[in-house]
C-alpha cells in the first residue's frame, strides 16, 4: 500500500523501489554464493555457473571434463537456494548418477547459473590425486 496515495503497490513496482534504493545507496546487486567448507563468500554476476564461480575465486573444485557435463567431479550440494536454480537437464542427472555423496540437492557445478544468493557444499572426495603416490 502506497502510503502517500493509498493505492496498492505490486510486487514489481516494490522490488523497482528497492532497486533504485540500493543502487543510489552504492550498494550491490550481484548475487553471493557461499562455499562450504572452505567458509567463503564471493560476488558473482548473475548467469555465472557455480564452477566459475569458484575456479575464479582460487576455490579449488574438480572439473576433469573441462565443465563440460561430461563427468561428475564437479558435483556440489547446494544447501541454499535450490530453488533458484533451473532445473537439470537429462543430461546433468545422467552425470549425476556416477557422483559420490548424491543427495537430493545435488547438482553439477558447472550446469548451474547463479541468479540469487546460493550455499554451496564442496563434498569431500574419497579418492584425490594429492593423495595418491606414484
Amino acid at each position: 500500500m502506497n502510503k502517500f496515495t493509498g493505492d496498492a503497490v505490486t510486487r514489481t513496482e516494490c522490488e523497482t523501489m528497492n532497486y533504485r534504493l540500493i543502487e543510489e545507496s552504492g550498494l550491490s546487486l550481484m548475487p553471493k554464493v557461499l562455499f562450504l567448507p572452505q567458509n567463503i563468500e564471493v560476488e558473482v554476476d548473475e548467469g555465472t555457473v557455480i564452477l566459475d564461480a569458484a575456479l575464479n575465486n582460487n576455490i579449488q573444485l574438480d572439473h576433469n571434463c573441462g565443465g563440460n557435463c561430461a563427468c561428475s567431479t564437479c558435483h556440489v550440494v547446494v544447501e541454499e537456494g535450490i530453488d533458484t536454480l533451473g532445473e537439470p537437464t537429462e543430461d546433468e542427472l545422467d552425470m549425476l548418477d556416477e557422483a559420490e555423496g548424491l543427495t537430493d540437492r545435488s547438482r553439477l557445478a558447472c550446469q548451474c547459473k547463479v541468479k540469487d544468493y546460493l550455499v554451496v557444499r564442496i563434498p569431500p572426495k574419497e579418492s584425490s590425486w594429492e593423495n595418491d603416490t606414484y
